[in-house]
């Protein structure tokens, strides 16, 4: 999957390691939430995750990312791979469309504090059935009282080694390794 051209620290706009997404993807697969479904991707950057969901056979994929140049590359990839996603360019928090599943890699709040609270409320909103996502073991306690207030089921959370290169200036290491939760959440059926 492509680069962010110019990644902006300020939206926290890094790449999705390819075999957290391959993680992300094998759970949603697993547990039927990918192959004939609806999916959403927010904050969708480059595409990988929802080019992933698409060639994992969900029905129909929309990315929503507010970079229409992280958009360009998104298409562009998913056009070379031959997989069908609907790109949306804007903002998470106006998306008001519903879907099976979401999957996400928000921002984790490193640069701007809370910046991962609209992607988690467009997410509540528009999942039919299950959240799949990626955050901060920082947020733990605010995703699980979320989820406890929506009454949503977690699932499973479990921590992942997320290989982090040097992308922005103020990063001094070539390379750094972070510990990141991977989410499952289902909405609770009705009695």
């Amino acid at each position: 999957m492509p680069e962010f051209p110019s990644a902006r620290a300020d939206t926290e706009q890094v790449r999705t390691p390819p075999e957290r997404a391959c993680d992300l993807l094998d759970s949603a697969s697993l547990r039927s939430d990918l192959h004939g479904r609806s999916v959403v991707d927010l904050g969708s950057g480059t595409g990988v995750l929802a080019i992933g969901a698409a060639l994992y056979g969900a029905d129909r994929v929309r990315g929503v990312e507010s970079d229409p140049a992280a958009v360009e590359l998104a298409r562009s990839a998913a056009d070379r791979l031959g997989a069908t996603v609907e790109w949306i360019v804007g903002d998470v928090s106006t998306f008001r469309e519903r879907a099976h599943t979401v999957v996400m890699n928000p921002p984790f709040g490193a640069q701007r504090r809370h910046a991962d609270r609209p992607f988690w409320e467009a997410a509540f909103t528009a999942a039919r059935k299950r959240i799949y996502a990626f955050a901060s073991p920082d947020s733990r306690t605010f995703i699980a009282a979320q989820a406890v207030e929506r009454d949503w089921h977690i699932d499973e959370t479990r921590s992942v080694v997320w290989p982090f290169p040097r992308t922005f200036p103020h990063h001094r290491k070539p390379r750094t390794e972070l510990a990141v939760d991977l989410w499952v959440l289902s909405v609770s059926d009705p009695p």
